[in-house]
């Protein structure tokens, strides 16, 4: 007796603190924490009251500038691309005065196809006009309605630029590839070219000026038949057009002259 008295001495207070855990977690278990989340909201809404919070009124003010604050943001970003635009058209000396869109429309199944602008027959643009951003060409006009205009860019698959390469006027079509890339399939099985080399548009195209900034050649594949064909890195923004300029289109006389190697590739296509 004396020994069972001992032990419960020395292990009770133990076994009640066991006791006191277990019967706490089968307590939270059956409730789900209610009891804590009581607890703490008793102890923490005292402090609540006496913090000041912030009234609807405020709420909506902070929203109001957050609104006008990204409006700022948005309308100094356009007033930079704009003179970044109209510094680009005054820079192209010989060309008639262009006219400002902004692209309003672009499909995601049609991204590299075409863009819709917010200008049409009544600011002048035609069918055919020449459309240009920063980097050099962008496409050409397709269609037109009385205010907007579609474009169809140098990258849709359709399209295709006589172009030559600057350094040794080396000369091909441009083919659109869907991306920001270009295919361009020389005339000459042999073409003098090298990667790194800068393309224009050709004096032999009826489409476009000559002179108008492509892009550049990424990389070559002169064994391929029946023409060498080269990677071509389109400079102006294609994928994220937002403001371009629209030309009347030329009035170039002489034609696009391919020799009999080019005609085969067509014919194969």
């Amino acid at each position: 007796m004396f020994t069972a008295r001992r032990w419960w001495e020395h292990k009770g207070l133990q076994i009640g603190l066991l006791a006191v855990v277990v019967g706490s977690a089968w307590t939270l278990r059956q409730t789900q924490g209610t009891i804590l989340l009581e607890i703490y909201q008793g102890i923490t809404r005292p402090l609540q009251i006496l913090q000041p919070g912030i009234s609807p009124e405020e709420r909506i003010r902070d929203a109001r500038f957050m609104e006008l604050q990204t409006r700022i943001v948005d309308l100094e970003s356009q007033n930079q691309k704009l003179q970044s635009l109209l510094g680009y058209a005054e820079k192209d000396q010989g060309s008639a005065k262009p006219v400002l869109a902004r692209v309003v429309g672009r499909s995601a199944d049609h991204w590299w196809q075409q863009v819709t602008l917010n200008r049409g027959k009544n600011a002048g643009i035609q069918e055919g006009f020449i459309v240009k951003a920063d980097g050099g060409l962008v496409g050409l006009v397709e269609s037109v309605t009385p205010n907007t205009s579609r474009v169809l860019l140098v990258s849709d698959l359709k399209s295709q630029v006589g172009v030559t390469i600057s350094r040794t006027a080396a000369k091909g079509v441009l083919r659109g590839d869907s991306s920001a890339e270009g295919v361009l399939e020389f005339y000459e099985k042999v073409p003098n070219v090298k990667v790194g080399d800068l393309i224009s548009t050709s004096t032999y195209s009826q489409k476009f000026p000559a002179g108008l900034s492509v892009g550049r050649v990424k990389s070559l594949d002169l064994k391929k038949l029946p023409a060498s064909v080269a990677k071509v890195e389109l400079f102006p923004p294609i994928r994220y057009l937002d403001w371009v300029t629209v030309y009347p289109k030329p009035e170039n006389t002489d034609p696009e002259k391919p020799n009999v190697t080019n005609q085969q590739s067509q014919e194969s296509n």
